[in-house]
């Protein structure tokens, strides 16, 4: 196996409707830009209310890709 290098950046998903679809949108949208996406992990969930109710959930990764030098 080929030795590679990885990049983490950290993203912030959104969702009306769950945590979990905050995660994937986070996850989709990164993978239109970039490439060879790896890991994602949850750092932390919270929630943006509106008059006492759940208005956004709201989750934070960090996810790796492959790093490419452009050499």
């Amino acid at each position: 196996m080929a030795e590679s290098v990885y990049k983490v950046i950290e993203l912030i998903g959104t969702s009306t409707e769950s945590w979990e679809k905050a995660a994937a949108n986070a996850v989709e949208t990164a993978s239109k830009s970039l490439r060879e996406l790896r890991i994602a992990e949850v750092v932390q969930l919270d929630m943006h209310l509106d008059q006492g109710k759940v208005a956004t959930y709201r989750v934070k990764l960090k996810v790796s890709f492959k790093y490419e030098s452009g050499d």
